[in-house]
Formats: C-alpha cells, sequence, structure tokens
C-alpha cells in the first residue's frame, strides 16, 4: 500500500456525510497515526441537490456509484447506503473483486451476504470490515476478533437497539404513550423519521445478533427461523406494572449455544432493576459475553448515530492502513462451520402475563385453570379491580415453563368472551 490513499464514500445519509466530514477534517491526525494521506476522491448519493449537513465537493460526485470503478483509481471503499441487496450488495461486491478494500456499517448486507462477501474479500486478499455494524461505537466485533480470541464464548446478549432502548426508558420516566415517545425519538433523529420499523419490531436489533453468533461461535452465518419479536406491542401499563414490580423492560438480543446447537432470538424482556442491564438507558448499547477463562465481560456506549458510528469507521480505516490483511469472521472461511439450531419450542422462562378481563365470578379460576392444565405454574398473582368499568387487570407471574407450553395455552383464551385482549406476554430475562 502506497503513502497516499484513495477513498470513495458511496452513501451519504446521516452517517454517510458525518464520515466524509470526519475524513476531511481528521486527514493530519490518520497521517500522524499511520504514516498515510487520505485523499476523498470520490463520492456517490442519489442527489447532488439535497441539503445535507456538510459540504460536498461536486467535482467528484457520481450519481451511479459504478461509474467510479470505471474512471477513479480507489484504494478503500465505504458502503454507507445501508440495504441488504441491490446497489448496497453490488459496490461492496464489484470493489472486493477489484481489490479494493471495504469498511462498512451496514448490518444489513452483512446479516445477509457476510459470508459470501467474507470469501470474496478473502480470495482477493483485501480486507471486508464492518465493526460499525454492531453497537455503534462500542468496539465490540474487535474484542471478539482480537481481544478474547483465545476464549471459548458461549453467550453474548444485551441491548442492541438504541433507538428502542431509548424508547423504553422514556416512556418509563416521561410517564407517556409509546407514540408520543415514538415522535419525541424521532425528532431527536435517534429513530428514522420515515418509517423506523426495522427498530421497532427487533429486525435491526436480530441483524447484530446474527453478526455476533457468526463471530462468537466461529459459524457461517444462521439462517435459521428466529424466535423475533419487537417493541410495538409494550403499553405504558405494562412499564408501570413492571416498576412496581422492581423489574425493568428492555428489548434483548441473545445468542447462545445450548446443549451444542445455536439459539439466537430478540424480544422484550423483564430485567431486575437492580441489574447492570436494567440500568442501560437512553440510547446506550450494552453487550455482555460469556466464555471461558474470561468469565462475564460487558461493553457498553453509544449505540446510535452518526457519532458512535463514524468512530468505528475511522477505527477500521486505521485499521486497514496498517497493512494487515485481517479474515473477516477473524478465521479462515473454510474453518467456519454451520451449526445445528436449537429448537425454539424448548426455550424456557419465567413468564409475565397480563390479562384484561370482565370483573366477574369464575373468570380468575379459568385462568389458573388453564395454566395449570398447560403445567404453567403461577408463582405471583395480582388483580387490580376496575369497578367503574366492571373490568379488572390480572397480573400473573409464572414460574419457568417451555415456549410450545406458553403459546398453547394463550391459544386457548382467544375465543373467551371474557377475556377482552389477548393477553399480553413478557418473557423473564433467566
Amino acid at each position: 500500500m502506497s503513502n497516499i490513499i484513495n477513498i470513495a464514500v458511496i452513501g451519504l445519509g446521516q452517517i454517510g456525510i458525518y464520515l466524509l466530514n470526519e475524513l476531511n477534517t481528521k486527514k493530519k491526525e490518520i497521517e500522524i497515526k499511520t504514516g498515510k494521506k487520505v485523499n476523498v476522491v470520490a463520492v456517490s448519493a442519489r442527489s447532488i441537490s439535497k441539503k445535507r449537513k456538510f459540504k460536498v465537493n461536486k467535482k467528484i460526485f457520481f450519481t451511479n456509484p459504478m461509474e467510479i470503478f470505471k474512471s477513479t483509481k480507489i484504494d478503500i471503499l465505504f458502503e454507507a447506503i445501508g440495504l441488504s441487496d441491490g446497489i448496497s450488495k453490488k459496490v461492496v461486491e464489484t470493489a472486493l473483486k477489484n481489490k479494493i478494500h471495504v469498511i462498512t456499517p451496514n448490518k444489513a448486507l452483512i446479516s445477509k451476504h457476510g459470508d459470501y462477501l467474507g470469501k470474496l474479500a478473502e480470495d482477493n486478499h483485501v480486507n471486508l470490515e464492518f465493526e460499525a455494524s454492531v453497537a455503534g461505537g462500542i468496539p465490540i466485533l474487535k474484542t471478539i476478533k482480537e481481544g478474547l480470541a483465545t476464549n471459548k464464548i458461549s453467550k453474548v446478549y444485551g441491548i442492541l437497539n438504541g433507538t428502542t432502548n431509548y424508547i423504553l426508558s422514556e416512556m418509563r420516566i416521561s410517564k407517556d404513550s409509546f407514540l408520543n415517545v415514538l415522535k419525541k425519538a424521532q425528532k431527536l433523529g435517534y429513530a428514522e423519521p420515515g418509517n423506523p420499523k426495522f427498530d421497532l419490531n427487533g429486525f435491526d436489533a436480530f441483524a447484530k445478533v446474527r453478526i455476533l453468533s457468526a463471530l462468537s461461535f466461529k459459524t457461517k452465518i444462521s439462517k435459521y427461523k428466529c424466535l423475533l419479536e419487537g417493541i410495538e406491542k409494550i403499553e405504558l401499563k405494562d412499564i408501570e406494572i413492571a416498576s412496581q414490580l422492581d423489574l425493568r423492560i428492555k428489548l434483548l438480543g441473545i445468542s447462545e449455544i445450548i446443549n451444542g446447537k445455536l439459539f439466537e432470538t430478540v424480544h422484550p424482556c423483564l430485567v431486575s432493576k437492580n441489574s447492570y442491564i436494567g440500568n442501560v438507558s437512553g440510547v446506550m448499547n450494552a453487550v455482555i459475553l460469556e466464555g471461558k477463562p474470561i468469565g462475564e465481560s460487558i461493553l457498553q456506549g453509544e449505540g446510535a448515530g452518526p457519532g458512535p458510528t463514524s468512530s468505528s469507521l475511522l477505527s477500521d480505516l486505521l485499521s486497514v492502513l496498517s497493512g494487515n490483511i485481517k479474515k473477516p469472521f477473524g478465521i479462515p472461511n473454510n474453518k467456519r462451520k454451520f451449526i445445528k439450531c436449537y429448537n425454539i419450542n424448548n426455550y424456557s422462562n419465567s413468564l409475565y402475563l397480563r390479562f384484561e378481563v370482565k370483573d366477574k365470578p369464575g373468570v380468575l379460576s379459568r385462568i389458573t385453570n388453564r395454566l395449570a392444565k398447560y403445567k404453567i405454574s403461577v408463582k405471583r398473582l395480582i388483580q387490580t379491580p376496575d369497578k367503574k368499568n366492571n373490568k379488572a387487570t390480572v397480573i400473573i407471574i409464572t414460574h419457568k415453563t417451555s415456549e410450545l407450553n406458553s403459546k398453547k395455552c394463550l391459544s386457548t383464551f382467544k375465543k373467551d368472551v371474557d377475556i377482552l385482549n389477548f393477553p399480553t406476554l413478557i418473557r423473564i430475562h433467566n
């Protein structure tokens, strides 16, 4: 690698434009640390006229990123478009085939095509770096690949989405509704202004879980169907009841090896408000690793926003500029194995169940009898009557039960006219 490095930045959204400014303003700092001069020689986005936070040099602007490969010599390409397929995949694929190093924060692309793109990078002796794809500014992937390289990791879990963590924290603090807090998150730039569904439905966190699994367990990226639930059904009422029970609701991503099989899931969890994870608030992310001989390791930091993401992107840049060609997933592609999937039906947790019912004799005993029929035993029961509306809220905390039992049991309440809404279920994190 020569001392003058040509860089292309593809995608000038929130992250891309912030990164471009960082590259332009930190040239001297980068040169002092690496001995390399970086020059941004090409940028690409759909529109040149769009209003952006920082200036864009129109002389190096390309509407079609594929044109860059024909006309400009590039050493490193940043892909910040963010799609799982289409132009994102095409740009990264073309760069790697042309022996250009690629750095990306695109978790959707890596979680779907990481195996293929990683092999392409290996075959062409270039780097594919994606530290910024998981947990924003937290160096979690480097920690797994390098810092904990000789550890046997058995579980990795945590808060992997800053948007949902902000919403759940803010609902608890402000006692405001989900929709109002979502609007606030959008105004503050924590949630997509148009369609934040990939944050809210858990898909964003799940893409990160898949990347963490592959790195932690030295496996191919799994394609298994998983237990995936977001926070759209969480009501303020549940957050307030959780507080009374000394619990907090968090959207957790979990990946672990159970009996030699891979289990991955994303769903809301009730955690103790005295626990470490229960006190990670706002847009913060936290990742907890369990392994041998290290024991438990915790990394926490900002997981959302262009600042933390750019921090990880520049960290990857310095890694590439150091001249080390690294395996994208820490070990050679042909050493990464496929692993069987743990049966979701056997996943077991204690449960928080909320029933909204007609306040009349026999309803409560009907609920507890049905739970007993499916071997779900009650640990705690709280009944709050609403005499004015002839209704009641019934909260049941159960002992541990399997996913299959809870699913079968709750389906029996669908046709019960005395149960006003389908029961709310939130798993209690073990």
